[in-house]
């Protein structure tokens, strides 16, 4: 950053000085007007006396202008009014004089005065709108939080003579230093800069560590995002500096807004990429697996159903291969469902129908993994047709009754209760046993996610992932809890829509042809 004026740390002139070189420019005046006395009369001497004035007022201000407007009227009169040398006056007229003088002085004075002090705030303002526009440059290439407040506690020490502290939330959403160059912050500090996150608005602090300084707290507000707090401990002779300060917070708070931005979207862009690299890894592992599953599955059926028998530890061994070979061929089955799902490949070839097929379907399918939980219905048979894909929807209930069957105790029931809502169907699948741990509901629908990590039932944590991309790929939602009777519930919703209206078939004609 260019090095600038600083245009809040400048010494002003003392009072005394002003004024004494305002009666120092009436003497000059009167230096020059007095060998010119037998040359000029006396409305061009008091020109001379005039311009003084105009010269003291566009330097030094009102102040000394008018000290100089009396100075220039006694000198006037002493050495070149008759009778000279004297403050006495012989003729009315000069009174006149004087006070003409002395109003159009002060008059100029006061104009020309006006005019320095407006020009010196333009000035100001240039310097300080270069010096934000710098700044501007700077944060615009900063890369971290830390750079922001570098580039701003620079700023701020050089033009404004302050000290800063740059806050932003932590994850617990406290209010923390990015780094604690400008020295430690007080409890009182932390609290004081909570209201003006609270409240949105500046917060002004006369506690500070320093005599005749204050700390300013003033709420980084953006368009998504406004936690961050501006700390600023500036000195009392800088109070007319506070709307540079309000600009200064204002491009601090876009430098820290654009960060934000800058890290959300690199997360966001390695998470998909991550996702992206796992569904290709799953779906390719999946289709090269399958293959040989299937060849490893037919041939130990071969086995098995070989005539004449093989002997029974062979025949023991041939089963447990095909048994193991169909479940894995599940597994890998899952994989590949759930790499389609997550790749929005599938398409849902939705019909009405009513549930109580999917449902019959579902469990026919599952065969022997039910046995010995028989499954009680309520409030299937009552509901309207509904509009779903029945392929993906009976894997959905597999997937639910194979997971209950595999943590509900033997010889248990599960439970399957629906209803009819105004603008959804709910339904829920209820089983005994421990139910889901408490603290990893909200990740059941996670891929991967088993609960329990030393839980003995064997899975690969795919089953409930996969009913979750299907249920919102059809508009539903899906949850899991703990019912109060224990065990664990997953509930579903599929929106209800408006089924086609049936057509009552024609009556019989009465009698033959």
């Amino acid at each position: 950053m260019p090095a600038l004026i600083p245009f809040a740390a400048r010494e002003p002139m003392s009072e005394g000085r002003r004024y004494a070189l305002a009666l120092l420019a009436c003497v000059a005046a009167l230096a020059v007007a007095l060998p010119l006395r037998e040359v000029l009369d006396l409305a061009n001497t008091v020109m001379l006396f005039l311009l003084a004035v105009v010269l003291v007022a566009s330097r030094l201000g009102r102040g000394p202008a008018v000290i100089a407007s009396l100075g220039s009227v006694a000198l006037f009169d002493f050495f070149f009014v008759p009778p000279r040398f004297s403050f006495a006056v012989s003729h009315g007229q000069y009174l006149v004089t004087f006070a003409v003088m002395l109003a159009v002085s002060l008059i100029v004075g006061q104009l020309t005065a006006g005019l320095r002090s407006q020009a010196r705030d333009a000035e100001r303002r240039e310097q300080a709108t270069r010096a934000l526009y710098d700044l501007a440059k700077v944060l615009a290439g900063a890369m971290s939080p830390v750079q922001v407040e570098l580039a701003v506690r620079a700023f701020m020490a050089t033009h404004l003579g302050a000290r800063l502290w740059l806050l932003l939330p932590a994850p617990d959403d406290t209010l923390t230093p990015v780094t604690l160059a400008a020295g430690p912050l007080a409890a009182l500090d932390l609290q004081m800069a909570r209201m003006a996150v609270d409240g949105g608005l500046a917060v002004e602090s006369g506690a500070t560590d320093a005599p005749g300084f204050r700390r300013h707290f003033l709420p980084l507000s953006g368009s998504t995002r406004g936690r961050s707090v501006l700390v600023a401990s500036m000195p009392d002779s800088a109070s007319g500096d506070l709307p540079l300060l309000e600009a200064l917070a204002s491009l601090v708070a876009t430098a820290v807004e654009r960060l934000y931005f800058v890290d959300a979207a690199q997360s966001a862009q390695l998470e998909a990429e991550s996702e992206r690299l796992r569904s290709a890894i799953l779906s390719a592992l999946s289709h090269d697996v399958r293959t040989p599953l299937t060849a490893l599955y037919g041939l130990a059926d071969s086995l098995v159903l070989t005539r004449p028998p093989l002997p029974a530890d062979v025949q023991e061994t041939a089963e447990a291969i095909r048994d193991q070979a169909l479940r894995m061929n599940g597994m890998v089955g899952n994989l590949l469902d759930m790499a389609r799902l997550q790749a929005g490949r599938v398409s849902l070839r939705k019909e009405w129908q009513p549930l109580e097929e999917v449902v019959g379907a579902s469990l026919q399918l599952l065969g022997a993994a039910m046995d010995g939980h028989p499954v009680q219905v309520s409030g299937l048979g009552e509901l309207p047709l509904v509009h779903f894909d029945a392929v993906l929807l009976e894997r959905v209930f597999c997937n639910l009754f194979e997971n209950a069957a595999k943590y509900a105790p033997p010889d248990t029931p599960i439970l399957l209760a629906a209803q009819a809502g105004s603008e959804f169907v709910d339904v829920q699948v209820t089983s005994g046993g421990p139910g889901f741990p408490a603290d990893s509901l909200s990740r059941v629908f996670d891929l991967f996610e088993r609960g329990a990590v030393e839980a003995p039932v064997v899975g690969m944590g795919v089953g409930l992932a996969i009913c979750r991309s299907i249920i919102e790929a059809h508009g539903g939602t899906i949850r899991a809890f703990n019912p109060p009777g224990g065990g664990g519930c997953v509930a579903f919703t599929l929106p209800l829509g408006t089924p086609p209206a049936i057509e009552p078939e024609p009556p019989e004609p009465e009698g033959g042809p």
